[in-house]
């Protein structure tokens, strides 16, 4: 029979090979469902304790390289949305530009036609 301390190794060997699979898991499906990706969110998906997450630098480098790919993400997103708000704020100054001028335009000939019809009336 062997020792009892190889079958305790052998026990925390499968254990942390399990533990480990399960935060695997965890990361991957939490980055299939969009959801955020954080030590938190992976010790309730995967089961195990923040201290594991967090002593294993190979799984603390996992989270923490999604969670900085999540904060790109955000980041290009809101950059191409403050973009598109620029370009609508462009868009709009273009826009109170023409306006201005056909208003300008609108009273010029106003101004015109009621010339005219003087000269008309004073013709009859």
């Amino acid at each position: 029979m062997g020792e009892p301390s190889q079958y305790l190794k052998a026990s925390w060997k499968r254990r942390t090979d399990e533990s480990r699979r399960k935060v695997l898991e965890a990361i991957e499906t939490l980055k299939k469902q969009n959801e955020p990706v954080n030590f938190s969110t992976v010790q309730k998906k995967s089961g195990v304790s923040k201290h594991y997450l967090y002593e294993h630098d190979e799984i603390r480098t996992m989270i923490e390289a999604a969670r900085s790919e999540e904060a790109e993400r955000a980041s290009a997103w809101h950059k191409k949305y403050d973009r598109t708000s620029k370009s609508k704020d462009v868009l709009i100054s273009a826009k109170d530009k023409r306006i201005a001028k056909l208003e300008e335009e609108n009273q010029q000939l106003k101004r015109e036609l009621e010339t005219l019809r003087r000269l008309l009336y004073e013709q009859k």
